[in-house]
């Protein structure tokens, strides 16, 4: 299989916006404009960006200039590569809003729609709910109660995100203990560090519950901008509402399959939302209510489906007034108050149901869910659904670190249900396709909704076929095992994709390497001699080491990568069970506020799992890594611009590249999904936070993601 060099991007959400035709067309086109100049700055991106798919005949020059100007004050400022990537973005989704478009690309997952728009509006209603939510959660809280409630006709929301504990604090709201709270720098006044380790600490967590995060950056929370900080609350606030719409959580949920039981895989497989509307739908009907609701906007505007709907949960505090009334915005005020008669709290006002506001219907349907589900308990029915759903406590937490770290990607599908989304093959493509480029055939793949069941395996077996060309180990496992949903089997795959990708961004950042593969072995290696050259004693025989479990090797390797992350204070001897637990959830939170995207859970350290140590160890590698190579870039452009020669090899490199794809146009939408051809993996540029046109051609495979 031919290699393929991608341009690779620091912030993974970021990378995650752009396939890699685009990224090396932007590269090219953004090197060429550099050499120009010698410099690009401020003043130089209007009449560059003009010419980009997007803003083409969409914007002028002035009003480009006058957006840069709002993050950009001084013109003469230079712009590195990804601050170009991420005006270009920020322009893109300002020239959607002229056209009354999202800007956002589509996506199958509520939670997808929210933090990827681009656009500025702010919608006050939602605003003042999440404050009204946040006020009753989080009012009583030792840190924020000082700082709340909030008004929310105020600014102090988006004024108390700045400093990332509020967001932290809102997310172990959602999913008790996600995040260890002695990891959150909690002092009165941070500094900037500081700060900037707990929004760290809050995406990588938010990522690690099922967020998409592919548009926003911890500046982004320092900033306080409204409309990604409204997305972020949205997204966490959804996931707390809907915890209890699968059958692990409610199994009275049966209840919504037919007689038989073909259809529980299917059930199972539904998103929350979409659970949240068959649930719906099941009560409407048996209240005798005539349509389907297909959404929680235009289908509920009128109330009546909500009138129907507590008529037959709660007929009590209902009353057949309610149907009869003429004016939607009497009814939506009359269901209001008889839903605030079962304590659901108020989500949404009268208007915000007649003008469809599809957040606050679907969080207001969430809270009747909760306060009055309607189900009965049947103990027969609740049987059928234990037997049916995993058991196995393993299989069920690497299906949920698999799930997340595929989420994580940035890949068009959001993943629900694993074993269930991966069936017909298509998500398993896509994610090939990210942390290879250019792998899959897709000529050859059929995009869902697939009916015929031969287009599946046709999917599964390419996807059997790439695993085989990249050297996974693949006994005993054909497309049709993917296809028929056997568990174990589809997890090994995964853990070798997993790994694969980590191998491939380890490659990437490690120059002395040479191209020569990183093992496990490496890994391990890497991580003993980092904790000894910190004058630490612990050391580990393997990723399966019995002492593992106490927590004191990991906790020794983050102090020896970044000394001031741990707290040595709140540390215990991990003798004892309770000790070990508290031990392993504070690694993970310091992993993740170093910028470690992990997705093990505590037990995987308690327990010593194998395949999960091995990743929590490569991704602080590759922390690591990439923290020096910055500081190396950063000390050789230094040099260059005390020297003021620049490097002309790299613009050799560079020159390569922008002719090798200067007949790439980002107009063509089909060009940038289409599969590589072995002769575009010629010189390309990796990129990181530091880069300049000097970067050294990369000669590993682009692993993109974390």
């Amino acid at each position: 299989m031919s290699t393929f060099v991608g341009v690779l991007v620091s912030d993974p959400w970021l990378q995650s916006q752009f396939t890699q035709v685009e990224l090396r067309s932007l590269k090219s086109k953004y090197i060429v404009a550099q050499r120009q100049t010698g410099k690009l700055t401020v003043k130089d991106l209007p009449p560059l960006m003009l010419k980009l798919k997007g803003l083409k005949d969409e914007t002028s020059a002035d009003e480009i200039a006058a957006t840069l100007s709002e993050s950009y004050p001084d013109d003469s400022q230079e712009i590195e590569f990804e601050a170009f990537l991420k005006e270009y973005l920020n322009l893109q989704g300002k020239s959607a809003a002229k056209k009354g478009s999202s800007g956002a690309k589509n996506s199958s997952s509520f939670l997808k729609a929210t933090t990827t728009t681009l656009l500025h509006h702010i919608n006050e209603s939602e605003k003042s709910s999440y404050v009204a939510h946040i006020n009753s959660f989080l009012g009583e809280d030792a840190f924020l109660k000082k700082y709340l409630p909030m008004d929310p006709n105020s600014n102090d929301l988006f004024n108390l995100i700045r400093d990332g504990v509020l967001l932290c604090k809102l997310i172990n709201v959602a999913v008790p203990g996600t995040i260890d709270e002695r990891a959150i720098n909690t002092k009165r006044v941070l500094n900037p560090w500081e700060r900037n380790e707990n929004h760290t600490l809050c995406l990588n967590s938010a990522k690690a519950i099922g967020c998409t995060v592919v548009n926003i950056g911890t500046q982004d929370l320092v900033e306080g901008r409204p409309h990604l900080i409204l997305g972020l609350i949205s997204q966490i606030i959804k996931i707390q509402l809907l915890a209890d719409l699968n059958l692990k959580k409610t199994p009275q949920l049966v209840e919504l399959m037919d007689d038989d039981n073909k259809d529980l895989e299917e059930l199972m497989a539904l998103a929350p939302d979409k659970m949240l509307l068959k649930w719906m739908n099941h009560h409407l009907k048996k209240a005798g209510y005539q349509k389907t609701v297909t959404n929680f906007s235009t289908d509920v505007k009128d109330g009546e489906a909500y009138a129907y709907l507590l008529k037959a949960l709660a007929p009590e505090v209902s009353s057949e007034s309610t149907i009869d009334v003429k004016d939607p915005s009497e009814r939506a005020k009359m269901v209001i108050e008889q839903a605030e008669k079962l304590d659901c709290k108020r989500y949404l006002t009268p208007k915000d149901i007649v003008e469809g506001s599809p957040n606050l219907n679907l969080a207001f349907v969430a809270q009747i869910f909760q306060h009055r589900n309607g189900f009965t308990t049947d103990n027969k029915q609740i049987k059928i659904t234990q037997a049916s759903t995993p058991d196995d406590v393993v299989i069920s937490r690497e299906e949920r670190s698999f799930r997340m770290w595929i989420n994580s990607l940035g890949i068009a599908t959001y993943v629900n249900n694993l074993f269930e989304d991966v069936k017909n093959g298509w998500v398993l493509l896509e994610v090939l396709d990210k942390v290879s480029p250019g792998c899959v055939k897709w000529k050859q793949a059929s995009k869902p909704p697939i009916k015929m069941p031969f287009r599946k395996v046709e999917n599964c077996n390419q996807v059997i076929n790439i695993g085989r060309e990249l050297n996974f180990s693949l006994v005993n496992l054909a497309g049709n095992d993917i296809v028929q949903g056997n568990k174990k089997l589809i997890l090994a795959y995964l853990w070798q994709l997993m790994r694969f990708n980590i191998l491939q961004l380890l490659k990437n950042l490690r120059c002395q390497s040479q191209g020569k593969e990183i093992t496990d072995a490496d890994i391990l290696n890497w991580a003993n001699s980092k904790v000894s050259s910190a004058g630490r004693s612990s050391q580990i025989e393997s990723f399966k080491d019995k002492s593992i479990a106490t927590g004191i090797f990991f906790l020794e390797l983050l102090s020896a990568v970044e000394s001031r992350v741990v707290n040595w204070k709140v540390v215990t001897k991990g003798e004892e069970e309770e000790d070990r637990k508290l031990n392993a959830t504070y690694i993970i939170s310091v992993a993740r506020k170093l910028g470690c995207s992990v997705f093990l859970l505590p037990e995987d350290i308690m327990e010593v799992n194998q395949k999960m140590i091995m990743t929590l160890t490569a991704s602080i590698m590759y922390y690591s890594l990439q923290k020096q190579q910055c500081s190396d870039t950063k000390s050789q452009s230094e040099e260059r611009k005390l020297h003021k020669t620049p490097s002309c090899s790299s613009l050799d490199d560079a020159s390569s590249l922008a002719e090798s794809v200067s007949n790439l146009d980002l107009e063509d939408d089909a060009t940038s999904r289409a599969p590589l051809e072995s002769g575009d993996a010629g010189s390309t540029i990796e990129v990181t936070s530091n880069s300049t046109v000097d970067d050294a051609t990369s000669n590993g495979k682009d692993a993109t993601g974390e």
